[in-house]
């Protein structure tokens, strides 16, 4: 019977002890559960943004190459009038004139618009005694603050591309592959003769004009630009078998590789 009634009193203050091990430690359990789904919550919202935010930075990169190619193409004839207008406007005056005053002048021509169209508003505004508000109201209240994300984003794409060019630079520049160094080489030397003719102003004008002006011959002279574009492959085809030919043959090996 002792022994019986000592079992129980310990199995009794065993049970007690461990409900009062319960009761301690599962305020702490409930808090470090509750820890972990906030730090659940906050990641899955955070790869949410991220997604939505590479989504968003896609999608105006693409609308961006979408409206760029249809001013190209003259798809609508009036805006592309204007883009080329204008930019040819602007590289035109960079070319006479200091980038100083090219800038000073269309901000000044900026803010003769926008001053006379308020007056112009202003005065509207006061004969009808209406309450329209500034007549800017829209583009005033437009949020133009730049998201850490895209930031973010931003600086990550500029890094691949800076971290692709270091890496060709000393692959060409430290002769890693004869056959590209020498392309560079030849290639820079023909930028010397257009150095000496033109200018950086210059190449950019007639870019302009290029960019412009291409796909409307090419739409016009299609079968005959690609009838001599297959001719000029296969030229320089040509020419770049002779040259690995004629190259050391430990040098054709590599470039074969």
């Amino acid at each position: 019977m002792t022994s019986s009634i000592c079992l129980s009193a310990a199995a009794q203050r065993e049970i007690r002890n461990l409900n009062l091990q319960r009761t301690f430690t599962s305020p702490h359990t409930k808090e470090e559960e509750k820890k972990k789904k906030m730090a659940d919550s906050t990641s899955s919202s955070h790869s949410d943004s991220s997604s939505l935010s590479n989504n968003s930075s896609y999608s105006s990169r693409r609308d961006f190459t979408h409206s760029a190619l249809r001013l190209f193409h003259w798809k609508e004839p009036k805006k592309s009038l204007v883009a080329f207008g204008s930019s040819l406007l602007v590289l035109v005056s960079v070319a006479t004139l200091s980038v100083i005053s090219v800038v000073s002048y269309l901000l000044l021509t900026c803010l003769c618009v926008t001053i006379t169209f308020r007056v112009y508003k202003s005065v509207i505004q006061a004969v009808k005694k209406s309450d329209e508000g500034h007549p800017f109201r829209s583009l005033l209240e437009t949020d133009m603050s730049v998201s850490l994300e895209s930031a973010r984003l931003l600086t990550d794409r500029s890094l691949i591309h800076l971290n692709w060019l270091s890496s060709q630079t000393r692959r060409l520049l430290l002769v890693e592959d004869l056959v590209d160094s020498l392309k560079l080489a030849a290639v820079m030397w023909m930028m010397t003769y257009v150095g000496a003719i033109f200018n950086v102003v210059t190449i950019l004008i007639l870019a302009d004009i290029l960019f412009f002006s291409t796909p409307l011959i090419y739409q016009k002279k299609k079968e005959q630009i690609d009838r001599y574009i297959e001719l000029i492959k296969s030229r320089l085809e040509e020419m770049r078998q002779k040259m690995k030919d004629r190259l050391p043959g430990a040098v054709g090996r590599t470039k074969d590789e």
